[in-house]
């Protein structure tokens, strides 16, 4: 348990560091985007090569990608009954960021202090599925009620998808696993090297993008994605974390997973689909703090 907390507790030092130098003008917002690049690109798939390198699937880990991607479904079936009266430039954005999480950026960080390559390894799996709704269902919706024309882009589904390094590189690293293959050891060793630096660089960027504004207009809309989010992410996690019969690390996944925060592509999505960039970087910053006080709280019950 002291392992935790300490991991939290560098957390928010980070977190911190990040939002204090962007507020001085030290860095700026817009280097965020360059770091995110950095971290999604480089990063990220080095940490998901050492951890997944010798991966043995087995039925669990097939379980939690084939959970991330349908209860990412199930979550965008409830966005639409609760937004349903809403216009349709509202419904499709607020159903485009209700499935999908921010695994990445928010949840590896944490991961990986607590539990190390044996938590990244569960919480990639669940990611692979994620990753499914992330670069296809959020954008199809998206795409879908952008506009008048009741059409998807396939096309542009398959191109995001296939242009995803950290799902490639969960496939390609997967798929060597599996059929026996060795990494040369000095991609690994390089790979292991660069891998340390995706969780301060991870933390650092959510503090640059942190923001505190609140514009009330938002607030009855915020209220109902964040109690469908929650109350179901959380309702369903528990049950799981009690009831499925699975090895711990499996339920703390499940559990901590379903409530994490939303996917940090839907603002990108917002900017190309024209949605309100504001009230979907609002909605970002509520789901990271109230996701971050959620994990503390439930860690130290239940870990």
């Amino acid at each position: 348990m002291s392992n935790f907390n300490d991991q939290f507790i560098f957390s928010i030092i980070i977190i911190t560091l990040g939002y204090l130098l962007k507020r001085k003008n030290i860095i700026k917002e817009s280097d965020g985007d360059a770091i995110s690049r950095i971290v999604f690109n480089l990063t990220l798939p080095c940490l998901i090569m050492i951890s997944f390198n010798n991966i043995k699937i087995d039925f669990s880990l097939i379980f939690i990608m084939i959970n991330g991607f349908v209860y990412g479904i199930f979550l965008a079936f409830l966005g639409f009954l609760v937004f349903k009266k809403e216009s349709r430039r509202i419904k499709g954005m607020m159903m485009m960021i209700v499935p999908g999480f921010n695994i990445g950026l928010f949840a590896y960080p944490l991961v990986e202090g607590i539990w190390g390559q044996e938590g990244i390894k569960y919480f990639g799996m669940f990611d692979m599925g994620n990753a499914f709704i992330v670069f296809g269902l959020t954008y199809l919706i998206g795409s879908f009620y952008s506009s008048d024309k009741n059409s998807f882009e396939f096309k542009q589904v398959f191109f995001k998808m296939s242009r995803s390094i950290p799902l490639l590189t969960y496939i390609s690293i997967c798929t060597i696993s599996i059929i026996g293959l060795q990494l040369p050891s000095v991609i690994l060793d390089v790979a292991g090297v660069i891998s340390k630096a995706n969780m301060p660089l991870s933390l650092v960027l959510l503090g640059i993008y942190l923001d505190f504004s609140l514009d009330k207009s938002y607030f009855n809309k915020i209220l109902k994605y964040l109690t469908l989010r929650y109350a179901v992410g959380l309702s369903v996690g528990l049950f799981s974390f009690f009831v499925l019969p699975f090895d711990n690390m499996f339920r703390y996944t499940i559990l901590l997973a379903l409530i994490l925060p939303m996917s940090f592509s839907a603002l990108v999505y917002a900017v190309q689909f024209n949605y309100d960039k504001k009230l979907i970087g609002t909605v970002s910053n509520l789901t990271i703090l109230i996701s971050f006080v959620l994990l503390w709280g439930i860690g130290n019950l239940l870990l």
